[in-house]
């Protein structure tokens, strides 16, 4: 099995959750740059939270490439949240976890990582996937402006979000603490996020729903990314990334069971497309 294999599987699951944060906000009406305000004032608490009681925080390589990293996931974010204002989660989260093509492809170039059989086999289904879930909704929403728009801050989100957790495999491989880069990137998301509330607010906002879905949005992205970076220290971002990108399972079927989203053949075999690339990927 894939070293890091088990810690990439816990990302997984939390951003899959956490995406489903982002879409009940946007539901409840939370506006995507207050949504990402709020999450960031309680995101950077929680990471120096983290690194005081870890004793692991502490200025190096990790962190600078964690200050890179956080303008990525910011305007990732920003435009994940702004794409699911207009557009289905089914369609939406997908679409964004497709990020992990983007890094796979740059470990590759970059990094020198291998292509093997088993990983080239786990990328493959894992795209056959995405593209049975995407379709099971696609049809039923109608072809609008606003269904573009979605769709169009979806892909900006997509590579973004690709760059970003590239640079966390690099981070990883100087050997820093987790805290340390992932404190670097809250240095960054923290002000670019306020700066642009309060650009377009005049002033800082808040709501209740904001707090409630931003905060538990912020609480499963600490989580995650810390499994990531601890996964990534220990195996290839070419394997690791992909698995922990496959959240859309988890938004998928949790929008199945609890959000009333339509029950389809094509979601069930989208569903077993990603277990059998999850298993290929595992393999290495």
């Amino acid at each position: 099995m894939t070293p890091g294999y088990e810690f990439a599987l816990v990302t997984m699951l939390c951003l899959g959750l956490a995406d489903l944060a982002y879409k009940r906000g946007a539901a409840a009406g939370v506006q995507a740059h207050q949504f990402l305000m709020v999450q960031a004032w309680c995101f950077a608490p929680a990471v120096a939270l983290f690194g005081f009681v870890t004793g692991t925080l502490e200025p190096g390589g990790a962190m600078l490439w964690g200050m890179a990293a956080g303008l990525f996931v910011f305007v990732a974010l920003y435009n994940f949240a702004r794409s699911l204002k207009l557009g289905s989660v089914s369609i939406v989260a997908p679409i964004f976890r497709l990020s992990f093509t983007v890094t796979a492809v740059l470990a590759v170039l970059i990094l020198g990582e291998p292509m093997t059989a088993f990983r080239l086999a786990g990328l493959a289904l894992a795209l056959a996937a995405v593209w049975l879930l995407l379709g099971a909704d696609a049809a039923a929403v109608p072809e609008t402006g606003a269904a573009r728009r979605s769709l169009v801050q979806a892909v900006i989100a997509m590579a973004a979000m690709g760059v970003a957790n590239f640079l966390y495999k690099v981070g990883a491989q100087t050997g820093g603490s987790p805290a340390s880069f992932i404190a670097g990137q809250a240095s960054t998301f923290l002000p670019l996020a306020t700066a642009f509330a309060w650009r377009i607010d005049r002033g800082l906002r808040a709501t209740g729903a904001a707090w409630v879905h931003a905060g538990t949005a912020a609480a499963l992205f600490l989580v995650a990314l810390v499994m990531l970076f601890e996964s990534l220290a220990r195996g290839e971002a070419s394997v690791l990334v992909p698995i922990s990108q496959m959240g859309f399972v988890v938004t998928a079927a949790v929008g199945l069971a609890f959000l009333g989203e339509p029950f389809t053949l094509r979601k069930v075999a989208g569903l077993a497309f990603a277990l059998a690339a999850l298993g290929c990927l595992a393999k290495g």
